[in-house]
């Protein structure tokens, strides 16, 4: 018999593992550390919402659901998309739930994507769109942002990159890592570019909810000519600190919905039902759950911004998610190094800017899903670092 790495498929192996679970898994094997790494809510699932999942149990509820998921949740969706982006989809045709939204992308992907299809893929951003992408055949192409312009998609740098073989633009925004965001003049600009053609759109709009100050969310696919060619990705994670309860949702036009959910049909047969019944609470009664953690955040998205620039770091105002991503180049450290360095000798955890893409280098991502006196203690711990090593500088100098 061959080697088993011999036999396995060779564009699984080739793909790197994520540069963001590398340093969790470094900071887990220690003690006294402060992770500012994985992009997960603090808080708990609202207990209304717990509640509704458990009473779906107590109740006997745990059969299978529809593939497309429960109907009532899909008209709940369809509910909210109207309310919140003035989207109108057909809960029956155009909806489907999945496990989590990174599911959603999957399938899409799956769905749309031929081989030799390229997909536009602007970073820094998550690191799941080019795996995937590399995994169904596709061809992933970087378009890389700039700190110039708050790490936005300009149409001018859409344009340069679009040929023949262009089948998907991946739009991800709010952006993970570096809370950027796309006004409606932004996405009206890029949907001006794709008119005249055939280019699909998937929108990954999983930190909708999550934007600050005077920035509301506008989604592509509100856009004049752009919701028919466009496939809108969310979920509950983030919104609603459900991570663990792994749903999420596809919008999206009928004919690409209907291949998604064979898809799905086949690999995952449908999402947790426990978790629809919690979703349906989510939707129905969450909002002011979403006003109150939205408000936190705030707070401290505005404090670690302002401390990271006292310490005299470059760092944008992130309009939204939950992330910081400041500019290191100063200390002359490498993104790798500066994170490597900042575990070991000052036990707080963060992200290297090139776990979300090459252009990311010079940067680190900060989550700041933590309670303030934590992230206080956190800033206090980074700032140690970028003195002692000032001073060490000197010193050698």
């Amino acid at each position: 018999m061959k080697n088993l790495e011999e036999l396995l498929n060779k564009s699984v192996v080739e793909l790197k593992p994520s540069g963001i679970r590398k340093f969790f898994d470094i900071a887990a094997s220690m003690e006294h550390v402060i992770s500012l790494g994985v992009g997960e809510p603090d808080f708990t699932t609202p207990w209304h919402i717990r509640e509704a999942g458990i009473a779906s149990l107590e109740q006997g509820y745990t059969r299978y659901t529809s593939n497309w998921g429960m109907l009532q949740l899909r008209e709940q969706i369809a509910a909210f998309m109207e309310r919140k982006y003035q989207l109108a989809y057909h809960p029956e045709h155009e909806i489907l739930v999945t496990v989590g939204g990174s599911e959603a992308i999957d399938v899409c992907m799956r769905a749309v994507l031929s081989a030799g299809d390229e997909v536009l893929v602007p970073e820094p951003s998550f690191v799941c769109y080019k795996p995937i992408a590399s995994m169904v055949g596709g061809v992933p192409v970087v378009i890389q942002t700039k700190n110039e312009n708050n790490f936005r998609l300009t149409p001018e740098e859409l344009r340069a990159h679009i040929t023949d073989k262009t089948k998907l633009l991946i739009l991800p925004y709010p952006n993970n890592p570096t809370g950027g965001v796309m006004r409606r003049e932004h996405l009206e600009a890029i949907a001006e570019v794709l008119r005249d053609t055939d280019i699909l759109v998937l929108a990954d709009e999983i930190y909708a909810e999550l934007t600050y100050g005077d920035c509301r969310h506008v989604s592509i696919a509100e856009i004049d000519g752009m919701k028919e060619r466009t496939v809108v990705v969310s979920g509950f994670s983030k919104t609603y600190s459900m991570t663990g309860w792994r749903l999420g949702f596809a919008c999206g036009p009928a004919p690409i919905l209907n291949q998604m959910t064979k898809i799905h049909q086949f690999a995952i047969m449908s999402a947790p039902t426990t978790s629809q019944y919690a979703a349906i609470e989510a939707l129905q009664n969450g909002d002011e759950d979403i006003a109150n953690m939205r408000a936190e955040y705030d707070l401290r998205r505005n404090y670690i911004v302002h401390a990271f620039r006292e310490m005299g770091l470059d760092c944008f105002e992130p309009e939204g998610a939950f992330y910081a991503f400041p500019c290191i180049k100063s200390t002359g450290l490498d993104s790798e190094t500066f994170c490597e360095q900042l575990l070991l000798q000052k036990h707080v955890a963060a992200v290297p800017g090139t776990a979300f893409g090459d252009c990311g280098e010079g940067f680190i991502r900060v989550s700041y899903c933590n309670s303030l006196p934590l992230l206080k203690k956190a800033v206090d711990r980074i700032r140690e670092f970028i003195h002692e090593r000032k001073q060490g500088e000197q010193t050698n100098g």
